[in-house]
């Protein structure tokens, strides 16, 4: 039954990344070229096409998996000649792209909400959206750094470091141009601006545990040890769920029409950001002293870290309250949004917030470029050349 779930989900996930391709390559607004395509939307793009290319493979593990157990065949089972080592690879071979599956639309996410609250176009739009498809590819042949214990040869741990060094490139592109955005920029801290530079901090800490992990020779010390636990919530709790309270703060007046409280919003990220680290900081120093993970008793010399982690942890599941009473709450008294509330020029804030049936009275004509985010029509009406420079001047202040 799982085996069979675990394809049913996975027949899903490709059907969804089908619609997500198609539906970008086939339904944008007529005038809307690659080059003008929110980098939201590359990052989706990238994602599914990783998911179309990577989740077949799973699949096929598992219905090799749902033959060895049911229909007596020796695919993984070593006693009657199969191999246990083949079945880690093809569960890798998705395991660990699922991981980009997760953070590439968080990096989607952070390539729009910084340059509206940083009050300046995004620095580098062709190298964030390719670097996105740079992820994609480069995702797809690091998966063995799972298994540097599992008896690889030499050659294949050279070849898998060297690949999983390489993926730090693309990530290190996007996060330079995010940094370049901030500087120079008129920065509102508000919420979702706190979120995302949490992220920054967050995920660059995370990177740099990822590419010593890369390596070979410190991955073998550190196998199956709380550093890796360390790195991994780094990299997806202080990247991903960073990222997604980002995007509801930013987009809440979108979805909404109302605008969410600032100083709770302030509240929740002062407690996310301080018991994110409390929880997985001290991983780091467990696992270089040799804690293995999925244990239920360690060594005592272990209790004083684990207990300081078990401290973050609940701060970290209080700090989710005070935001569902503000998004609860913000929902049906929070003050009215307006359509824009942000001054963005990103096209979703050219509609009216909640958005209209079908977003639009009429078809956008696009024609702005990926550096100011200009639009010189809407809803069938052209503006004129002085509303484009107020655009083009509010961009800039």
């Amino acid at each position: 039954m799982w085996i069979l779930s675990i394809v049913l989900v996975g027949t899903s996930s490709i059907l969804g990344s089908l619609n997500f391709i198609i539906t970008i390559w086939k339904m944008r607004v007529p005038t809307m070229n690659w080059n003008q395509l929110p980098l939201f939307c590359w990052a989706i793009l990238a994602t599914s096409m990783l998911a179309l290319v990577s989740t077949p493979v799973l699949a096929a593990g598992m219905i090799l998996l749902l033959f060895d157990i049911n229909f007596g065949t020796s695919f993984f089972q070593p006693d009657a000649g199969g191999n246990v080592v083949v079945y880690q690879h093809l569960f890798w071979f998705y395991s660990h792209p699922a991981v980009y599956l997760m953070i590439l639309p968080i990096f989607g996410i952070m390539s729009e909400v910084i340059p509206v609250h940083a009050r300046k176009p995004i620095f580098g739009y062709k190298a964030i959206a390719y670097s996105s498809m740079a992820i994609c590819l480069v995702g797809m042949v690091v998966w063995v750094h799972h298994m540097f214990t599992s008896g690889t040869p030499a050659w294949m741990r050279m070849f898998f470091t060297i690949s999983t060094l390489i993926v730090a490139v693309p990530t290190g592109v996007k996060i330079f141009s995010w940094v370049a955005t901030l500087w120079g920029g008129k920065i509102r801290l508000n919420s979702a601006m706190l979120f995302a530079i949490g992220l920054l901090a967050m995920f660059v800490l995370g990177g740099l545990s990822g590419v010593m992990l890369g390596n070979a020779p410190f991955d073998i010390h550190v196998h199956d040890t709380y550093y890796v636990v360390a790195h991994f919530h780094y990299v997806l709790f202080g990247g991903s769920v960073f990222g997604i309270y980002a995007g509801i703060y930013h987009w809440f007046p979108k979805i909404t029409g109302r605008m969410m409280n600032e100083t709770w919003g302030r509240i929740h990220f002062v407690l996310t950001f301080i018991g994110t680290n409390l929880t997985f900081l001290p991983m780091h120093e467990l696992g270089l002293k040799g804690m293995p993970r999925r244990v239920a008793m360690y060594d005592p010399q272990f209790v004083s870290l684990n207990q300081i982690c078990t401290y973050g942890a609940i701060l970290l599941g209080l700090s989710v309250i005070p935001f569902f009473i503000n998004a609860i709450w913000s929902w049906s008294q929070g003050p009215v949004a307006g359509d824009n509330p942000w001054r963005a020029l990103t096209l979703e804030w050219q509609t009216t917030s909640p958005p209209a049936i079908e977003n639009f009275e009429g078809i956008p004509a696009i024609s702005w470029g990926p550096y100011d985010y200009g639009m010189n029509h809407l809803n069938g009406k052209k503006l004129t050349g002085e509303a484009i420079a107020q655009a083009s001047a509010a961009s800039k202040n």
